[in-house]
Parts: structure tokens; C-alpha cells; sequence
């Protein structure tokens, strides 16, 4: 078996060997493309996000030499109408361009790219007179001619080298590769198709009309791809029914990616591990360090500190992505910090309102751990390490001293939100109490009215403390913070919960710039 052509199925059948979520729909929808104007794809998304396993997929499916038509038989798009056109009929040339990254320094990667590629080809096609031709655009055009069979060409990870080189010498000549390949005169008559798969959008580069003739697909723009993005609601549902998780923990957990038209999307490769492992835990996360997170927080552009306050308090805040340049070494604003970590999948994005959240408790996680490391925020670094405190304070009825830390909160983050808006303080009381989103599901009610802020806090299952609420008072009392909490009761948050509930009221006085609290337990 070859590194690019003749692979064999080893990739997907290994997949099909273990559990496998039916995503064969994306062969239905690039075989649309084949032969027509939209014949060059590229799908951008973050790291295991099912990439890889899409590109096997389709290289088993349309490979001449490889295909097993028992890898496919019991999927979805065994019984479409496209399936017996483009099964087996294609030579597929496949390229995993961090193969080239282990393997060669920047200066000498793009030529081994061409050059070992060329390789294989002309092992396989001895037949063809390729004369002095060295170009591996040459060489594609030399045998489909000769053969007057097109090529259907797989590039997974293609933004590898992007990526990982700052050096913009090694950047051209990579584009230029490309482009010599899927912009030429030829390229129509070599390529039934191309595939390609990566983190970034290719629009943006520098040199990005040397690619404009491909049709992207990302998380900001999925087209018909959604389902293809991560698990739907509906696969995360069954796989919790067959092996006896609880979804509405595993929900927690890895949902909350809204991409396209779908509002629940699950990230496939948490999800699995969790039911591998049988517990949910951060999983995705620790694939990468959370330096990631951190050395774009370090930038500090002006308005990102609050937004991500705000983001880590459970709040969605506005993006515009389009500036973005589609390049991690080009940072230039704040919206290019946020529109970076929704591709990194850090951050989830609405298309529909413009904004972007922290999608679910794993990666909060992520975002905490970021801050609580060398990001120079060691305000909100403490205050999110002394939440623990705080929250043993609140539960055993400590009112002086909650008061004295919600102060000092207060204090120190006066200079990044503007306290008088309820709103505002609500998330730096969301700060706070962060420890408690271990043990608790935090749930926000907005300010409304004359303003106010309700902080429930309810036990997890198995989690033995008792539940919290926290009312918000402005120039008024704890004592009418209490009353008002016992008024609303708060049925529809807690009438499953027959435990113990920790009620706290906090009144802020705007004169004399301090708080007062009162607990009571019932």
C-alpha cells in the first residue's frame, strides 16, 4: 500500500470496527459536486471534530483500487440514488499534510511535498511519458490525460503548514502549489473533484484569489455540511439510550455549539469518550494546551477583557467575523481574537444574531484555567480562585464575611465593568461564585425592571449541599432581597428539588459603595 495512492481501506475500516456515528451523507453532497463548477470543496472546523474521519470515509468510498462496499451497506447512503454513479470509479490521490510537517524542516517541505508525491504516482503509472516534467501539477495533468480518467484528490489538514509556519516565503510557495494544481487551464479535465480539510477559511490569505474557486464550508458558514460538524441532539440521544448515559449530562457538558441552522451540536469526540469512559470529564480540552486560549487573552485588545468576563459569566457576546484575516498570526482586533476561537472551537457562534458564548461546560473549563494562568488578569485570576471560599461562606451562613468578599470583587473590577449596570454586576457575582459550577448548575435571571439579579444555584445529582438562591438589591435591603425571593418561591426552578435551600440577599448601597448581606436557610 502507498502514503497517497493505493491506500487501502485500513483508515475507515478501523472506524467501522469501533462505534460509529452514520455521517455518510457528506458523500451525498460532495458527489453533487463532482464535475461541475462547485467540484472544489473545502470544509473548515476544529480539531476533532470528525475531519479526519470524513476524508477516510470518502477516499474508501471513492477509490478504485480500494473501495469494499461492505464498509457502506449499512449506511445511510447505501440506498441513495448517487451511491452506485461514484462508488469505486475514481484513482484518489490522499495527502495528510502533517505527514510532511513531522517529517521535513519549513525550507525543504513544500519541495519533498511535490517530490514524494511524484514518486508514488509515477511507481504506479509507469506507463505514462512524464519526460522532464517535475511539477506535481504536471505530472496529475500528464496521467489523467493519458488515461482520460480524472482524479479525485483528498487534503486533509491542508492548512497545516499555514499554521505552523510564520515564515510568509514558505506560505507563498505552499499557495502557489495549490495554485499551480486547482487554477490552471487544466485542472478541470485532471480533477473530478477535490476535497480538502482543515482548521482555517482559505479566503483571506494574501494570496487568496490564487483560491477563490473553491466552495468553503466552516463553522460560520456550513452550508449543507451541518450535520457533518459534530453529533446532532437526535445520535447523542441514542448513543446515551444504547450504552446508558445520561444525556442530559453529557448535554452539559460538550453541547451548545450552534452551527448553521442546528442549536444543538455536540462535539463527537468528547461525547465518545465520555461513553468510552463512562463519565464525563474534559476530554477535547486536554488535547491541546489551554496556551492556546491564553496567548490570545495576553493581547488584551481593547473591550476584550470585558467580553470575556462576560463570556466566562455564561453570557453571549457580539463578534464581527468578517474582518478576520483567516490567519492565527494575524491578530489585529478583538473581533479577531473571538472569531479565532470560533474556529478553534473554543467558542460557539450564532449566526443569526452575530454573537458568540462559550458553548458548554468543557471548555468554561478551558477558559478558566487560561485565565487563572499567566494572562496577567490577576484580579479576576483570584477572585475565581477565592470562589471556593466564598461559596463555604455562603452555604454555612458566613453573611459579614460574603459581604466583605463581594466588596472586595467589587473593588477590584470597578475599572473593567461598569458596576452600575445590573447586568454587569451580575457577572462579576458570576465571577465570584464560579467554584460553585462544580457541584451546581448556575442559572441567570436577568435584570429587568428596576434591577435585579437572580443567581440560582442547584445542586448536581449525587452533589450533597444544599440549593442557593441569591437575590440583588440596589439602595434598598437584604432584608427585601430575602422577602423577595420567599415571594416568588421560585417554583419553576426548584420543583424538583426537595433538599435543603440557602436563600441570600445582597443589597448594594451605591452611597457608601459597600454590601450588605443576609442568609437564611429553609
Amino acid at each position: 500500500m502507498g502514503r497517497f495512492i493505493k491506500k487501502g481501506n485500513d483508515g475507515f475500516r478501523a472506524v467501522r470496527n469501533g462505534e460509529y456515528v452514520d455521517k455518510s451523507k457528506l458523500i451525498e453532497i460532495v458527489n453533487g459536486t463532482l464535475n461541475t463548477e462547485r467540484q472544489f470543496t473545502c470544509v473548515s472546523r476544529a480539531r476533532r471534530f470528525g475531519k479526519s474521519v470524513g476524508a477516510k470515509m470518502l477516499y474508501s468510498y471513492y477509490d478504485k483500487w480500494s473501495a469494499d462496499v461492505e464498509l457502506f451497506r449499512d449506511l445511510e447512503v447505501f440506498s441513495s440514488a448517487s451511491f452506485s454513479e461514484h462508488f469505486r470509479r475514481y484513482p484518489v490521490v490522499y495527502v495528510d499534510m502533517t505527514y510532511f510537517i513531522t517529517r521535513y524542516n519549513a525550507d525543504e517541505i513544500v519541495e519533498h511535498t511535490q517530490t514524494d508525491i511524484i514518486e508514488e504516482l509515477q511507481k504506479t503509472y509507469p506507463e505514462v511519458a512524464y519526460g522532464d516534467r517535475l511539477n506535481l501539477a504536471e505530472v496529475l495533468f500528464a496521467i489523467a490525460s493519458h488515461n482520460s480518467e480524472k482524479f479525485i484528490m483528498i487534503i486533509d489538514e491542508w492548512d497545516a503548514i499555514l499554521r505552523e509556519y510564520k515564515d510568509s516565503d514558505v506560505k507563498a510557495q505552499y499557495i502557489n502549489l495549490l495554485r499551480s494544481m486547482f487554477k490552471s487551464a487544466e485542472a478541470m479535465s485532471t480533477f473530478a473533484g477535490v476535497y480538502m480539510t482543515g482548521i482555517l477559511p482559505i479566503k483571506k490569505y494574501d494570496t487568496q484569489s490564487a483560491l477563490n474557486n473553491f466552495h468553503e464550508y466552516s463553522v460560520v458558514q456550513p452550508g449543507p455540511m451541518t450535520e457533518s460538524f459534530g453529533f446532532t441532539s437526535n445520535e447523542v440521544r441514542q448513543l446515551c439510550a444504547l450504552h446508558g448515559m445520561d444525556y442530559t449530562q453529557l448535554a452539559e457538558w460538550y453541547d451548545g455549539y450552534k452551527i448553521g441552522g442546528s442549536s444543538e451540536m455536540f462535539n463527537p469526540t468528547s461525547v465518545m469518550t465520555a461513553i468510552y469512559n463512562n463519565y464525563c470529564d474534559c476530554y477535547w480540552a486536554n488535547t491541546g494546551a489551554y496556551d492556546t486560549v491564553a496567548e490570545y487573552i495576553r493581547m488584551n485588545f481593547d473591550g476584550l477583557k470585558d467580553d470575556v468576563i462576560r463570556l466566562l459569566a455564561g453570557e453571549s457576546c457580539s463578534v464581527e467575523t468578517a474582518s478576520f484575516q483567516n490567519d492565527l498570526n494575524v491578530i489585529r482586533s478583538k473581533d479577531d481574537v473571538l472569531t479565532s476561537l470560533i474556529h478553534l472551537g473554543y467558542l460557539s457562534y450564532d449566526r443569526d444574531s452575530k454573537t458568540c458564548r462559550i458553548p458548554n461546560r468543557e471548555v468554561a473549563t478551558e477558559f478558566k484555567n487560561a485565565i487563572v494562568s499567566d494572562t496577567g488578569w490577576d484580579i479576576i485570576a483570584t477572585a475565581i480562585k477565592q470562589s471556593e471560599q466564598l461559596l463555604n461562606d455562603t452555604i454555612s451562613g458566613k453573611a459579614e464575611a460574603v459581604a466583605k468578599a463581594i466588596d472586595q470583587i467589587h473593588s477590584d473590577n470597578t475599572s473593567i465593568l461598569q458596576y452600575n449596570d445590573e447586568n454587569s454586576l451580575a457577572c462579576v457575582l458570576t465571577i465570584a461564585y464560579y467554584a460553585a459550577k462544580r457541584d451546581y448548575m448556575m442559572i441567570r435571571e436577568l435584570p429587568s425592571g428596576n434591577g435585579f439579579a437572580d443567581i440560582v444555584l442547584l445542586p448536581r445529582p449525587n452533589c450533597e449541599r444544599p440549593a442557593v438562591l441569591l437575590e440583588l438589591k440596589y439602595d434598598n435591603s437584604a432584608d427585601t432581597a430575602i422577602a423577595q425571593i420567599k415571594e416568588k418561591r421560585y417554583a419553576g426552578k426548584l420543583q424538583d428539588y426537595a433538599g435543603e435551600v440557602v436563600l441570600v440577599g445582597i443589597n448594594y448601597d451605591k452611597k457608601a459603595k459597600r454590601h450588605e448581606c443576609k442568609i437564611e436557610r429553609l
